[in-house]
């Protein structure tokens, strides 16, 4: 399940591959956009772990609220309302709920993912953070019902993550700075994929323990 604490060490993992992967996200970024991606991701990620003092003694529903604001206030360009409206339309769904079982967080991700989908106004194949989304969420729905438990429906997650993170590399680019590049942005892996990857990384890590 994710718990509170499951939750709190989320974010710090997730701040860990943010740090440790800056400079890739930052090339990645530079070839087909503005070149700030990892450093507005660490930027992000790291303000939210320094928020957990703040937030850890709040209910669930509110620390992922605040979790949604502190990257959308935090973390640059197009990626912050992104990120942010993840976590905020998905943290609508908790309720009075104190941990989500893999049928909830589910849900979050559904709705979160669906408003982070609409907020971009993006679709599958477009070379976005979405192309790794939906075939997580596919994954992962297809998972639940087979009967797998959370941390196995997670580790499919993470491959699913990884094929669609490496499957923008051949795409044309269609949304953002990276679309001005036309045919040139064939041939670069998405930057925010990239990141969207580690982010589920991160989570599968963190229920693992």
């Amino acid at each position: 399940m994710l718990t509170k604490a499951t939750a709190l060490l989320w974010f710090e993992k997730a701040a860990y591959y943010m740090a440790e992967n800056k400079n890739e996200l930052h090339m990645l970024d530079a070839a087909i956009g503005d070149g700030d991606h990892g450093i507005n991701m660490d930027r992000g990620f790291s303000a939210l772990v320094r928020e957990i003092p703040e937030i850890e003694h709040l209910c669930f529903g509110e620390i992922l609220r605040r979790a949604g604001m502190v990257l959308l206030s935090n973390i640059g360009g197009a990626s912050g309302p992104l990120y942010g409206t993840l976590f905020l339309k998905g943290a609508a769904t908790v309720g009075d709920s104190e941990a989500l079982d893999a049928a909830g967080l589910l849900t979050f991700f559904d709705v979160g993912v669906a408003g982070l989908a609409m907020r971009g106004r993006t679709e599958e194949n477009e070379k976005t953070m979405y192309d790794v989304w939906a075939p997580v969420l596919r994954e992962y729905k297809k998972c639940l019902a087979a009967g797998m438990s959370l941390d196995k429906i997670l580790d499919a997650c993470v491959k699913a993550a990884e094929l669609g993170m490496k499957a923008t590399i051949p795409m044309l680019a269609l949304k953002g700075r990276a679309s001005y590049l036309g045919e040139r942005s064939i041939g670069h892996q998405d930057p925010g994929a990239t990141s969207s990857y580690y982010l589920i990384v991160a989570l599968y890590e963190s229920i693992r323990e």
